[in-house]
Parts: structure tokens; C-alpha cells; sequence
């Protein structure tokens, strides 16, 4: 038998989170840092990357191919968390 008050447990897992940084856990961190790291690594392929044969294709290929629009595409899908801090900001 627990000797833990259920009631105090559920007022603790409702309670709202703080507005600010705060606020913020490692996992809340790793979220925002992935879409700016995407974007970094999007630039230094672009810039110093060249052609990687394990991506390229033939002459008919896909402009989303390459290293580069994934890197784009990838920080794109984990911007997010950073629309949440703006929303939650304004």
C-alpha cells in the first residue's frame, strides 16, 4: 500500500508549467537545439560538403536529393518547439 496522497499527484502532474526558460528540462533544451543545428549542417554541406557519391544520383534526379535539402527539410520539421516558446511568449 502506497502512502502517497493520489490527490496531491494529480494537482502536481496538472499544474501549469512556468512561462519562462526557466522552466525548461534537458529534453525541452535538446528540442530546440535540433532545428538550428539542422540549419548549420545544411550551410557547411552546402558551402563545404561538394557532391557526396552515397547521395547523388543520376541526371534526372530529384532537386530534394542531396544532403543539403534534407538538412533543410529536417530543420524545418523540428522547428516546433520553437513555434511553441513564440506562442507561449506573445
Amino acid at each position: 500500500m502506497s502512502t502517497e496522497n493520489p490527490d496531491l499527484t494529480i494537482e502536481a502532474a496538472n499544474a501549469p508549467r512556468p512561462s519562462g526558460l526557466s522552466g525548461f528540462g534537458l529534453a525541452d533544451w535538446l528540442c530546440l537545439a535540433s532545428a538550428p543545428t539542422f540549419a548549420i549542417m545544411a550551410l557547411l554541406t552546402a558551402a563545404y560538403g561538394g557532391q557526396d557519391m552515397m547521395c547523388m544520383s543520376g541526371p534526372g534526379a530529384s532537386v530534394l536529393s542531396g544532403m543539403v535539402p534534407m538538412y533543410i527539410l529536417m530543420a524545418a520539421f523540428h522547428l516546433a518547439p520553437w513555434l511553441r516558446l513564440v506562442a507561449r511568449r506573445a
